[in-house]
């Protein structure tokens, strides 16, 4: 048995040599550690197969190249955080809740030339309330995921399983989940509520969802991250389109239907806040949304 990681890389502000978690634990338990550069390097390759290992499992690691995922004699399998097929690629968690998705769950399949397109082993569902976001969902899924990865690897050695291809479960309308940009985190308040809310639960905590506001005592626009929101029923006068409001409970943000409410925000150059730090130190009336941006 052994594990594989990344290298030891420089991260933070002080660029320090930092080693990743899987490495921590991997020293910890006593198992051999491998950290290759290059997956296809041959002196990677040659100690891979002299472990003489009948399986491999992979979590969230890099793509894999055909030399390395056929080497072990029952294959080589991997966990994917979504109900294959739908939602293959790399933000499978935010893309489910920006799109208002109400289940997803985690998947076990085989690894093959293509990304997540391997033969099903194993899934399990998750609901997804209402309230949680990418941060809460990413936790409830490692820990199911976790369980489901240790019944699989089970399943494989008793062979009591069955290869399901994923092409049988293609439909026209199933979803990817493409790598998230910068573009795909920004806010339209043209939008309704419920648009908007997914959105903001969606990129929480990482990265967040932005917009921008214009700041009437810089005349100018400033950029906020907001991390946290909920809907309301408070509906849209034409006469505040653009003026965000005080309540009780947070900042009201005006979409094309009702308000939504904010309740953690950043301000551009600003720590992370809840809305009675930035009420505090800020004047609401300062601010309003641009609806052409």
């Amino acid at each position: 048995m052994s594990v594989v990681t990344s290298p030891d890389r420089p991260a933070g502000r002080g660029q320090k040599i930092r080693q990743s978690a899987v490495k921590d634990y991997a020293q910890k338990t006593g198992l051999p550690i491998l950290q290759p550069d290059k997956l296809k390097d041959e002196s990677f390759i040659n100690e891979l197969t002299n472990l003489k290992a009948d399986l491999f499992i992979v979590v969230a690691f890099r793509m894999l190249p055909s030399i390395v995922w056929k080497i072990p004699s029952k294959g080589t399998i991997n966990l994917h955080a979504s109900l294959l097929p739908n939602y293959r690629g790399a933000a499978p968690i935010n893309w489910a809740i920006i799109n208002g998705e109400i289940r997803t769950g985690v998947t076990t399949f085989f690894i093959n030339e293509r990304i997540d397109t391997g033969d099903i082993i194993l899934t399990q569902e998750v609901e997804i309330s209402e309230a949680m976001n990418a941060g809460d969902l990413h936790d409830k899924l490692m820990n199911v995921g976790a369980s489901l990865m240790s019944h699989t690897i089970d399943a494989i050695y008793t062979g009591d399983f069955k290869r399901n291809t994923q092409t049988e479960l293609e439909t026209k309308d199933f979803k990817s989940a493409p790598k998230i940009f910068k573009s795909d985190c920004k806010i339209n308040w043209n939008n309704d509520a419920r648009t908007n809310h997914n959105k903001i639960r969606g990129l929480s905590p990482y990265p967040g969802a932005w917009c921008t506001l214009f700041n009437s005592s810089k005349n100018s626009d400033t950029s906020f991250k907001i991390f946290e929101s909920s809907k309301t029923t408070a509906k849209i006068s034409e006469n505040n389109r653009t003026r965000i409001l005080q309540s009780e409970n947070g900042i009201l943000f005006p979409c094309s239907d009702y308000y939504l409410c904010v309740t953690m925000l950043q301000m551009e150059g600003k720590r992370k806040m809840n809305y009675k730090e930035f009420i505090a130190g800020n004047s609401i009336e300062d601010f309003e949304i641009n609806l052409e941006s």
